[in-house]
């Protein structure tokens, strides 16, 4: 099989001697084949592992994304961020911690994003507000 894993701005992994793939959605972990039907799925945050036709297995932390099997022999992924590495124990304890700061620093960013437009909608609402006594000289 092929497994291709990209992020927006570059190719993770291109293999083509791909024997097997597990990864991880909201319904659990599964695994994929060779001859494995069409699919698509949401990835979570997680550790995708895929072992080559040599035995050698290899892994892949990446943020959420999208997995989609083709022809049961192309496995592509798309995902905001991957990084691969042949050591399950350093993606584990650094990638992953890295992904979930990353990912909790983006909503304090959205919640600060959004008090900002609240604030700003507040002044508009208040300067649009007509002043008491504002119409009082007009017929």
């Amino acid at each position: 099989m092929k497994l291709l894993i990209t992020t927006p701005t570059a190719v993770a992994v291109d293999e083509a001697d791909v024997a097997s793939v597990r990864a991880e959605d909201e319904a659990g972990s599964f695994g994929i084949l060779d001859g494995h039907a069409d699919f698509l799925t949401a990835l979570k945050l997680s550790v995708m592992s895929w072992k080559h036709r040599n035995g050698a297995t290899r892994y892949c932390a990446v943020r959420h994304g999208v997995l989609s099997v083709s022809g049961g022999r192309e496995i592509a992924v798309a995902t905001r961020e991957a990084v691969v590495s042949d050591d399950l124990d350093n993606l584990e304890r650094t990638v992953l911690a890295k992904f979930q700061d990353n990912l909790e620093a983006e909503r304090a960013e959205r919640t600060a994003s959004l008090k900002l437009e609240m604030n700003a909608i507040r002044q508009i609402v208040q300067s649009l507000r007509p002043r008491p006594g504002a119409f009082a000289g007009m017929p």
